[in-house]
């Protein structure tokens, strides 16, 4: 029986490789389209282009219903089913989303960012992980089942993912029936390693403020009025240094920071390698690697507006204004979060500065079941493919929507899985994946359609 078991894994190997190239003509299309939501950096017809291109390739897949909807932020979502006409079957929601991180300073890129460039045996170009790369694990996942698929599928693609502004988590409630399943599989995180098989349990939340200062009508000269005059980007780098201790802890008043995480360990040689920790300088914090990323809060100036070095003058700057980004733990929640950060900047404000803090986006932490059949047909897919055992790791980014998830869909479960390992360096310059990371998750994937549907019957 074991045998029979492993020469059916083969097989869907081998299918799986005749399908890379067409897997990798699909990223190439895909990445080409610059599909970042932020009309102010892109036109936004490329996110339009990029959702009638999923769209088109879906339908291809077996999906005799997919089509484009708008959602509250208007933003298009690719919305389609694909039954098996098995009515005992068990219904699986596929996930992930085809917007895109803008590429930041294209100088930075060793490759064109929206050209997919091979280097090294990596793919490189934005999106090529985070999140197109899931999405062709998805394409080639159905195309080596065929009209094999023993499960009813859903499909739910997003495009504002990356921005955080909450089309579809405010899309999902008022069209509940539309996207109800058994399981929920959300494409949108990775491995430990190249390899090394995971599934992520535990999201951290998010909330994004900016923060601005103001202390003088307008610029006035440094010599003249500086000593007495107050300087609002001297106050604003005063409040944001009271954002962590000198150890690196997030200090936040009201938020905590001493809790620990009870899954996989993050070995610290393994993260300052991934992380391009230079040498000498410290990491961050009290805790373990493992606690700082996703068991603790964690704040992140993300930007400042200020006079650049190049071109200022000797005058005292009369307002600024800096971006925050504050990770919170499964536990606590986005509101509690937001609160306590307000509060926080108002409080350590120095001489009387004018303070307006603005709240961009929120989004709550998640935390996965580990103990039901969604989960032990995906571990039992990654072990027949990759020939080890799973690992259980956090996530220190977000996804809010798996909480909207949970909510409107409480009996499902929610897998999260991905190509989107430590080395594939998402939301930065030089974005790449592991072409067999690719290959190893479509292989998961259509192996655990078929174990959840034998473990469902």
């Amino acid at each position: 029986m074991q045998s029979t078991a492993m020469s059916e894994v083969e097989h869907l190997r081998a299918r799986v490789a005749e399908l890379m190239q067409k897997a990798r003509e699909d990223l190439s299309e895909l990445v080409a389209i610059p599909s970042v939501g932020d009309p102010r950096l892109f036109p936004a017809q490329e996110c339009v282009r990029a959702a009638e291109w999923v769209a088109a390739r879906f339908a291809g897949a077996g999906f005799d219903d997919v089509g484009l909807v708008e959602t509250p932020d208007g933003s298009r979502a690719v919305i389609g089913s694909r039954p098996c006409g098995d009515p005992d079957a068990p219904t699986v929601l596929l996930y992930a989303h085809y917007d895109v991180q803008p590429p930041l300073d294209e100088k930075a890129w060793r490759t064109p960012p929206f050209h997919l460039t091979e280097v090294g045996n990596r793919w490189y170009g934005r999106g090529a992980a985070d999140c197109k790369g899931n999405l062709v694990v998805h394409l080639t996942a159905l195309r080596v089942l065929g009209e094999d698929v023993p499960v009813n599928l859903k499909l739910v693609v997003e495009g504002s993912e990356e921005q955080g502004t909450g089309g579809l988590e405010a899309f999902v409630p008022e069209h509940a029936d539309l996207l109800r399943a058994d399981a929920i599989v959300v494409a949108d995180t990775g491995n430990a390693a190249v390899g090394h098989p995971a599934v992520t349990v535990s999201l951290r939340g998010v909330v994004d403020v900016v923060v601005t200062v103001e202390a003088l009508a307008a610029e006035v000269h440094s010599g003249i009025f500086g000593g007495a005059a107050p300087d609002a980007l001297a106050a604003l780098v005063a409040m944001l240094a009271t954002l962590r201790d000198e150890r690196g802890n997030t200090t936040v008043h009201g938020l905590p920071g001493t809790e620990v995480w009870t899954g996989a360990p993050y070995p610290p040689d393994q993260f300052r390698r991934e992380a391009g920790v230079l040498d000498g300088v410290s990491l961050l914090g009290d805790g373990t690697v493992s606690d700082m990323l996703w068991a603790r809060p964690a704040i992140t100036i993300v930007g400042i507006d200020c006079p650049p070095v190049v071109g200022s003058a000797a005058a005292i700057v009369p307002r600024a204004r800096a971006r925050l980004n504050l990770r919170i733990p499964p536990g606590v929640t986005p509101e509690r979060a937001r609160a306590a950060l307000v509060d926080h900047l108002h409080e350590v404000a120095p001489w009387q500065v004018r303070v307006t803090v603005d709240v961009e986006s929120s989004g709550r932490p998640f935390r996965a079941a580990a103990d039901g059949p969604a989960h032990r047909a995906m571990a039992a897919a990654m072990q027949a493919v990759y020939g080890r055992p799973i690992v259980e790791l956090g996530q220190g980014g977000s996804i809010p929507l798996c909480s909207v998830f949970t909510d409107i869909y409480p009996r499902a479960e929610i897998t999260l899985i991905g190509v989107e390992e430590p080395l594939a360096s998402i939301h930065a310059p030089n974005e790449s994946v592991d072409p067999k990371e690719i290959a190893d998750m479509a292989l998961t994937e259509a192996l655990f359609l078929q174990k959840y549907a034998a473990a469902r019957r």
